[in-house]
């Protein structure tokens, strides 16, 4: 029995699921927040419970120690040999990985030499690694990276049109986000419309963050971020594509630092920015029912800006076999998805079951068989990608 843990290593928090590999079951998962304060609380469920501390934990040190003295005090595990291989997520691998690798030398200096791509996450993933290697020296380390399905988009796809000295000397260029989970939604549907030689289905991952993806016989062929998680469609705080005049028109009109704009477009924009309310979807949705207007104008908004990238895919596809949404509000919110079927239904042809749509659970089809394209919703599974993928490389 082989047991790995997959990790998520954030700048103030640590997510984590132990998996059985045997038969892929999770074990026990949970979060560790406020990494760094006094009052940081550890989340843990195990056997149908959940138990819930809050206490000071300084650093990430503390929080792995904290979590592998927990599986050992529970019974979890009998000893944290049983722990054979730690799976990373890493935000930003550049063009160096196109794959995951196991976590050498080499894939350290690159995860470090790329944090000015992501300098929230790729510093802390690495301090989650370091933190694990020193607890448990004995397990394998595997980085799982959020960019690498997205390598195989070509140049004409990723080179932006500025001059092309910035692409070779400085690596500007497009590199997406979240294709840990794009890769598992499209390998799913490709599964549940019977694994054909060729497919092509567009993938929405909506929650706080957002990104969709075109996908092409398995192959990421587009997607929606860009250099950095700014770019794409509206987010929870995050602005999405614009034009990058706005930023000088800021920095000159208001007479802030630029990093105070791009701050703002990161930090206080998309829903939250519009809407003034709040960064999450409920309650932007929840305001806009009570008559809110700038709330409804934020909601209208997203979903144009959502549909404006399935319209682009379906094109680069050369049409489409299926549409999945995913992510948390693509998985849970019946609303936005038939909002933004409806408005390309007529164009697509998309005809939607309002039942398998609104009352439905789990991995299911959304539209009539009638309907030209079908809809799938998908749960993502990031932890069990990043696990899979431990066990493999680990020849566990």
């Amino acid at each position: 029995m082989s047991k790995v843990i997959a990790v998520n290593a954030g700048s103030s928090s640590l997510k984590f699921q132990l998996f059985e590999m045997d038969n892929e079951s999770v074990i026990t998962s949970g979060v560790i927040e406020r990494i760094g304060l006094n009052d940081s609380i550890f989340t843990i469920k195990y056997n149908g419970e959940k138990d819930v501390k809050t206490l000071p934990i300084p650093t990430h040190k503390e929080a792995v120690a904290l979590l592998l003295e927990t599986l050992i005090n529970k019974n979890i595990v009998s000893s944290l040999d049983e722990i054979k291989g730690v799976g990373h997520r890493v935000v930003q691998g550049g063009s160096y990985f196109k794959e995951s690798a196991i976590i050498d030398d080499y894939v350290v200096e690159k995860i470090d030499e790329l944090k000015s791509l992501a300098p929230l996450h790729n510093p802390a993933h690495l301090t989650g690694y370091y933190a694990f290697k020193e607890a448990i020296p004995n397990a394998g380390a595997v980085a799982v990276f959020d960019t690498a399905f997205h390598q195989t988009l070509e140049p004409r796809c990723y080179i932006y049109p500025i001059p092309y000295k910035f692409y070779e000397e400085n690596g500007i260029r497009k590199y997406g986000a979240h294709g840990t989970s794009h890769f598992y939604v499209s390998s799913k549907v490709r599964e549940m419309l019977g694994n054909p030689e060729h497919s092509k289905v567009i993938v929405a991952h909506l929650g706080a963050g957002g990104s969709l993806s075109a996908v092409k016989d398995g192959k990421c062929i587009n997607t929606s971020m860009g250099f950095t998680p700014l770019a794409g469609i509206m987010m929870g705080t995050r602005s999405g594509d614009l034009d990058a005049s706005v930023v000088e028109y800021l920095v000159d009109t208001l007479k802030i630092d630029m990093h105070e704009v791009i701050h703002i477009l990161n930090k206080e924009s998309g829903l939250l920015g519009v809407s003034g309310i709040s960064s999450d979807f409920r309650d932007v949705q929840e305001a806009a029912n009570q008559g809110n207007q700038r709330a409804q104008l934020a909601l209208d908004i997203f979903f144009r800006r959502v549909i404006a990238y399935i319209g682009r895919y379906f094109i680069a596809l050369g049409g489409c076999d299926a549409i999945a949404f995913t992510a948390g509000i693509g998985e849970n919110s019946s609303y936005a998805r038939k909002e933004i079927l409806s408005l390309v239904s007529e164009a697509l042809g998309i005809v939607i079951d309002d039942e398998a749509n609104e009352n439905g659970q789990g991995e299911r089809l959304i539209t009539k068989p009638e309907s030209k394209i079908k809809v799938f919703v998908i749960p993502t599974n990031e932890e069990l990608v990043i696990a899979r993928d431990t066990k493999r490389l680990l020849h566990l």
